[in-house]
């Protein structure tokens, strides 16, 4: 008797009938065709749909994969069949010729060759590559239900309501079309040259070899065993036939019954002496091929089942019903393994116990046989051993649970029965100790002790609604229920702690069992031997299994086409990619043991040096993290990334060889050394540009001075000599303006230089005589001003002049600093570059800080023009003195390492100043008046380009961090002093001031007052609060990382709601407050409903959310959208939390159920995820190409890359940010 079991659903669509499925050989895809004219393309994998094809007219009934090119083949009601190109998203061609519906298609596994079998009787074959009908077979006498190839030999079986399967041999076909005419016999030839006579005499190209009847009503599937010759199949009659055949006849061999409407379709399993069918009974039935009889039954509440296929290469299946198409296997394929010291104990396919030595390498013969063990097509789930008594605990889910208990063999000897075995009910079992095991039953919610002889020492109840039980440390046991896993101790029978986590299905611990990973669907989740969580990931794609390294540092973890890996801290990446899925087992030094799915041990070699790098990196092992510079090529984008988001450029710049990159790196670490190199490779404006910026930020006027150079920028380069005082230099450039012709240039010069002469001579060569005379007159230049009158022709009388004060000379530059850099307190050297240094890896740096003078470009803009151009540039060179970039020898605490040390040297400077020194946080340097380096952070961190929001913050910060004291002595400045956050810290590294606002305030503050003016209808203040609350989180300071996962989640959810009341304003500013805008343009009501639809798309309080449903169904119903109403208010119902809004949700939904359709098609798609262009209030879908803000994460489209984030209205769109810091 046949058991009705939930099969392992991996994948299932909501559509209309699903007439015909097809898996593809390599990639996690599936056709689907429906009655509907569509064609589906899915990831099963992933559970998304690829694509859809919809030129068929009318349902679509047979659809097929080609083995190799990237084609499949259509056939429908439209007597069509089409050939598609999965690459290119069109039909290629059509193939005309049936008269009636085609029912299914088939490429050839190896000829150009389809396959089509029609209503109208006849099956045909195709030449797929010069598009022509090769050949018609005839002989049906009803519909044409179903024709497949032989998949070795050349024939065809079909099926056909005239109550017969027929059997068709295709090798004449075959020889006619395939085989060249030098390579044939003179009759074969003949017989090709007169093709047309022949067949008028009845030779076809395909002959009917057998007719096979038995069936009692028409037959509506037939398809070929894979390997055996044997045919199986369904018909109106219920029943699924077997036969057999030989090269001269056929047989019927056997019937299965059980169908109790139509059987649709049946296949053979692949893989094993399995028969699988489906019906019209809504069933879909597994059959044993040698005794056919029923081995499970699997069945659905409404949907009758009309197609099955298989996949080719794995054990994956797909049925077609009434509602869409599901993907399913049959059994699970993981082995059953327990893992001891250097041994692999698995159970085999075959249900025999080997174990595999992982010193040797070697796997042994069987030791055990289980065969009695369960059903025999119901593998054991799982295998625990005992050391100490040599014995294993095999469970298995028959019979509704039931578990083993066997001794090993010392020797393995082959499968020999197990002689005393002890058995017994139970959903669970496992080794708790040498001599007691636990068994849980879920049926009876019991956990039975049991000793070595299977008798029960006490039983206790778990937690209601516990699934499964596994080991859980020394005398304890890990309960797992739906959504809480529980640590139970055996001895005292209570619950010891409790985790919310959900769907776990496997538990890893380390081998020391300090640590445990908890194993979902989707998710991993580490925890201590405490059941304290530590970290915890998500996947988008199935996880299969885990292990850990021997340190129990790094846990490497399977999904279906990678192995990744995680750290306790949750840093994550891929360690390889596979073709196949498997299991993990264990993992030493660069080698990977598994089992595949055929249970067979697998050593796969991996390279460890990614997550040993940022294991080291998290230990702040800097030994070890030079050792894997030096010794391997850990280069990418990712780790690059990884290490910029950690705050260790200065690390990230070790491993770069691309000039740009590195100099992006250089920059960001302030290595102005590695920076000037980069740039005159790459010799690009924009990057001397951005050397020049950054230079000039650290003070370095030498770089700046080059960099001008290098740009040509000969204003910056004239004021930059004004500002360090370096006359010698500003006379040349006077020199050099005058060469050029540039007389802007000429004036800013001698303007500079105080030379009165030179300007009334520049002012005189262009003619502006009366300016060179107010000049001259104005600095006591009388025998010029004269003069200059007397050119004119005029007399002082005709001269009307203000009254003017003496001649002002320009001041002289008290002390010079162009003979050195600005002087700077230098960061202390972190514990790496330390390391570096003492390994040799990297030079001392330089006295100059970058600055080379390579080049004098000033003496070659003195030489001979050319057209007002520059000549080609001179070699000579020259030394530029600097000042001391040693280290200032920070203190070996590893936590401080991005800090600056401030030790005696700080003594004398103000508090504040030891605040700038301590502290990455914008916050903090904006407490200490730095607002400039607090900005310069928040640009680096965020992307932060418009600081005017963040005005009020500062100055808040900044009166917050202090108090005066006024003196008693009149005139004397009051007495400062400083309010600390630190307030029992006596290290000078380590003092730090005070924040106001902290973000616990923030959030029950603005955070809520937006909230409830979203509940109130008062968008436009809700805007400025949200706005206010992540200007206030951005300037600030947390203590945990707990804190900080608060802060960014209000920072998510204050954009949400910002992007949601600007759609909503958006609408009212389009239509003001009228609902009903039927008398508008339709440009105009398609935009405003449209922003009404996208008002329920950002993420909100579930209450708020209600409120934005509410309002795009009324809206939509008022304007005859009643589509989209309905969609609407059937989303209120299920999420909504206002009854009085559900009940007219159920009013709207009844009126718009009559007629759910839209007036104005709209571009909004609530079956489809997406995220919205704040900017244009469009849709960005999966896939398109997008900017985002760095701070709050708003998507925008393209064109709005670089401009001010419409959110925030703080961050620039699409720049890079290393991310905001709050933490010291």
């Amino acid at each position: 008797m046949a058991s009705t079991t939930n099969m392992l659903t991996k994948f299932e669509s909501k559509s209309s009938r699903a007439k015909g499925i097809a898996f593809h050989p390599k990639r996690p895809w599936i056709l689907v065709s429906l009655h509907s004219s569509t064609i589906q393309l899915w990831d099963y994998r992933m559970g998304t749909l690829i694509d859809r094809f919809e030129e068929h007219d009318g349902p679509v009934r047979g659809i097929d994969f080609h083995k190799t090119q990237p084609l499949f083949v259509s056939g429908g009601d439209d007597y069509k069949i089409k050939v598609w190109s999965y690459q290119t998203r069109r039909c290629l061609f059509t193939l005309n010729g049936h008269l009636d519906y085609v029912r299914t298609v088939f490429f050839h596994h190896e000829l150009p060759w389809i396959l089509s079998a029609s209503d109208d009787q006849t099956i045909r074959i195709w030449n797929w590559q010069n598009r022509s009908l090769i050949c018609t077979m005839t002989g049906h006498n009803h519909y044409a239900m179903c024709a497949q190839f032989h998949p070795k030999e050349d024939l065809i079986v079909s099926a056909s309501l005239d109550q017969s399967v027929r059997v068709w041999d295709i090798s004449g076909l075959r020889k006619k079309h395939s085989a060249a005419p030098s390579s044939m016999n003179f009759e074969d030839q003949m017989s090709r040259a007169n093709q047309n006579q022949a067949d008028m005499f009845g030779n076809t190209d395909a002959v009917v070899k057998f007719v096979l009847e038995g069936h009692d009503r028409g037959v509506n599937w037939v398809a070929f065993h894979p390997t055996l010759p044997l045919i199986v199949s369904a018909g109106d009659d219920r029943l699924v036939k077997l036969w057999r055949m030989s090269e001269t006849k056929a047989w019927e061999v056997d019937t299965c019954r059980g169908h109790f409407q139509n059987a649709s379709s049946a296949l053979f399993h692949p893989h094993q002496d399995l028969i699988l069918s489906v019906g019209e009974d809504k069933t879909i039935r597994v059959w044993d091929l040698n005794k056919r009889t029923a081995v499970q039954s699997f069945k659905r509440e409404a949907d009758r089942f009309w197609v099955i296929a298989a996949h080719p290469e794995i054990n994956l299946f797909a049925a077609g019903h009434d509602n869409g198409v599901m993907v399913f296997k049959l059994e699970r394929e993981r082995p059953a393994s327990a893992l001891h010291q250097n041994n692999l104990f698995f159970i085999t396919k075959d249900k025999h116990v080997r174990s595999y030595d992982f010193g040797k390498g070697v796997e042994s013969p069987s030791m055990l046989s289980l065969k009695r063990l369960g059903s025999p097509w119901t593998p054991p789930r799982t295998l625990s051993y005992n050391p100490a008594e040599r014995s294993v605990l095999v469970t298995t889910p028959a019979d509704n649970g039931t578990y083993e208990l066997l001794a090993l063999p010392r020797e393995a000897s082959g499968a020999v029965e197990a002689s005393n075995t002890l058995r017994g009910s139970g959903t669970s079992a496992v080794f708790v100790a040498r001599n007691r095991f636990a068994v849980f039953t879920a049926s009876t919610q019991t956990i039975d002790i049991k000793d070595l002889s299977n008798a029960t020492t006490k039983s206790m109840k778990p937690p209601p609604g516990t699934t499964d039980m596994v080991f859980g440390g020394p005398g304890c046991l890990l309960l797992i229920s739906a959504t809480h896993v529980y640590l139970y101790d055996i001895q005292q029978k209570k619950q010891l702690a409790e985790l919310t986590v959900a769907g776990v299905k496997y538990v890893v611990w380390t081998q020391d069992g300090m640590h445990a990973a908890l194993l979902s669907k989707h998710n991993v989740t580490i925890v201590d031997k405490n059941l304290k969580q530590v970290s915890t990931l998500h996947e988008t794609i199935r996880i299969k299994s885990a292990t850990w390294d021997e340190a129990g540092s790094v846990l490497l973890y399977s999904t279906l086409n990678h192995i990744k890996y995680t750290l306790l801290n949750g840093d994550n990446g891929i360690v390889r990619t596979l073709e196949h899925t498997v299991y993990l087992v264990r993992v030493k030094n660069r080698q990977i043991y598994c089992l595949d799915r055929a249970a067979k041990p697998v050593v796969l070699t991996v390279d460890p040096t990614e997550y040993r790098f940022k294991l080291a990196l998290v230990k702040r092992d800097y030994g070890e993290m030079l050792n894997i510079i030096k010794t391997s090529s850990l280069v990418g984008q990712s780790i690059i990334s990884y290490l910029q988001k950690k705050g260790y450029p200065e690390i990230a710049l070790q491993f770069v060889q691309d000039p740009m990159t590195r100099f992006e790196l250089a920059v960001e670490c302030g290595d102005l050394n590695v920076a000037v190199e980069m740039a005159r490779q790459l010799d690009r404006p924009v990057l001397w540009q951005r050397l020049g910026a950054e230079a000039l930020a650290h003070g370095n006027h030498q770089v700046v001075e080059m960099a001008y150079q290098k740009l040509r920028s000969f204003d910056k380069l004239s004021f930059l000599y004004l500002a360090t005082g370096d006359k010698e230099k500003l006379q040349r450039m006077a020199k050099i303006a005058e060469h050029r012709g540039d007389t802007t240039s000429r004036f800013q010069n001698a303007l500079f230089l105080g030379d009165v002469e030179n300007r009334v001579e520049m002012f005189k060569e262009i003619d502006q005589y009366p300016l060179a005379y107010l000049t001259a007159k104005a600095n006591g230049l009388e025998e010029q001003a004269q003069e200059i009158l007397e050119m004119s022709g005029m007399s002082e009388d005709d001269v009307k002049l203000p009254k003017m004060g003496g001649a002002v000379r320009m001041p002289r530059v008290i002390v010079p600093t162009h003979k050195a850099n600005w002087p700077r307190r230098e960061k202390g050297a972190s514990s790496f570059e330390k390391a570096l240094k003492g390994e040799g890896g990297a030079e001392e740096v330089g006295e100059t800080n970058g600055y080379v003078q390579e080049e004098d470009l000033l003496a070659e803009e003195e030489a001979p023009r050319n057209n007002g151009h520059v000549l080609e540039d001179g070699e000579e060179e020259e030394e530029a003195a600097g000042w001391d970039m040693g280290d200032d020898a920070v203190p070996g605490d590893a936590e401080e390492e991005d800090l600056v040390d401030v030790g005696a040297e700080a003594a004398g400077g103000s508090e504040a100043e030891l605040w700038v020194r301590n502290s990455p946080l914008a916050a903090d340097h904006a407490a200490a008046g730095s607002f400039e380096s607090a900005m310069n952070l928040l640009s680096r961190q965020v992307g932060a380009v418009n600081f005017a929001p963040l005005e009020e913050r500062f100055m808040e910060v900044y009166a917050a961090s202090r108090t005066f004291l006024p003196t008693s002595n009149v005139g004397m400045p009051p007495l400062v002093n400083y309010v600390r956050r630190t307030l029992g810290e006596t290290d000078a590294r380590k003092i730090l001031p005070i924040i106001p606002r902290d973000v616990e305030s923030v959030i029950a503050g603005e955070l809520v007052q937006g909230k409830n003016a979203m509940k109130a209808n008062k968008l436009d203040d809700g805007l400025k609060l949200f706005q206010r609350t992540m200007g206030l989180l951005m300037v600030n300071a947390v203590k945990s990382q707990g804190e900080l996962s608060e802060a960014q989640a209000a920072v998510r959810q204050a954009a949400q709601y910002i992007l949601a009341m600007s759609i909503e304003l958006e609408r009212r500013k389009l239509v003001g407050s009228a609902t009903d805008i039927s008398g508008l343009d339709e440009p105009t009501r398609k935009r405003a409903l449209e922003l009404s639809a996208y008002f329920t798309v950002p993420e909100m309080e579930a209450q708020h959310r209600t409120l934005t449903l509410y309002t795009a169904m009324n809206f939509a119903q008022k304007n005859k959208q009643m589509g989209s109403a309905l969609g609407f208010a059937n989303a209120l119902i299920e999420k909504g939390t206002n009854a009085k809004f559900k009940e007219t949700a159920r009013k709207v939904k009844t009126a718009a159920e009559r007629s759910p359709t839209d007036v104005l098609d709209i571009d909004f798609d609530s079956f489809t995820e997406f995220d919205l262009c704040r900017a244009s209030f469009t849709p960005i879908y999966a896939g398109d190409a997008s900017s985002s803000c760095p701070f709050d994460g708003t998507k925008y489209l393209p064109k709005y890359k670089g401009t001010v984030c419409r959110v925030c209205n703080i961050c620039e769109v699409g720049k890079p940010g290393s991310g905001l810091r709050l933490t010291v």
